[in-house]
């Protein structure tokens, strides 16, 4: 019988500490480029693996192709020749994992997955106060610690989304 039994397996602590390391690392190459990291998520085999970076503009404005491609050209050689970079803008459907992004988007719908409300349902985000969010279905709202949501991201309503042709 192995002494270890009930410990954590190591190689899953390693590989959350070097997600963490490479999110830091990320962060920053994003910060000196005018940009924030919304998500990275990595995926793929031992043998090809694979980085999906997702990003905002700080000035407010919409990611270009142009901006992917600039990053990319900055982040390829942090991850490595072997590895494979993805990059692209955070979409409609974008995650909502910090209170600044909450802050931005008050007053959209959200898709939120949390026991404090109940399970998974698409809200509108109200309100955003000292780590607490406000959100309302119908005629019920919810005020709910951030800490407690599991996941959250935008909705995208397409008969509202689209104004003379394009979208908003």
């Amino acid at each position: 019988m192995s002494s270890n039994v009930g410990e954590v397996p190591h190689i899953f602590l390693f590989l959350s500490v070097v997600k963490s390391e490479l999110e830091i690392v990320v962060e920053g190459a994003l910060g000196a480029l005018g940009f924030d990291l919304v998500d990275l998520r990595r995926h793929g085999t031992r043998t090809r693996p694979a980085i999906e970076i997702r990003i905002d503009r700080r000035d407010g404005e919409r990611v270009t192709v142009a901006d992917c491609a600039r990053v990319s050209r900055v982040i390829e050689p942090l991850v490595g020749e072997q590895t494979e970079l993805q990059v692209s803008s955070p979409g409609a459907d974008r995650p909502l994992k910090k209170e600044q992004d909450w802050r931005r988007f008050v007053g959209r719908r959200a898709l939120v997955k949390s026991a404090a409300v109940g399970g998974r349902k698409e809200v509108e985000i109200v309100a955003v106060d000292d780590g607490l969010v406000t959100l309302r279905d119908g005629a019920t709202e919810y005020r709910v610690a951030l800490s407690t949501i599991d996941e959250a991201r935008l909705t995208f309503n397409w008969d509202r989304g689209v104004t003379d042709g394009r979208l908003r």
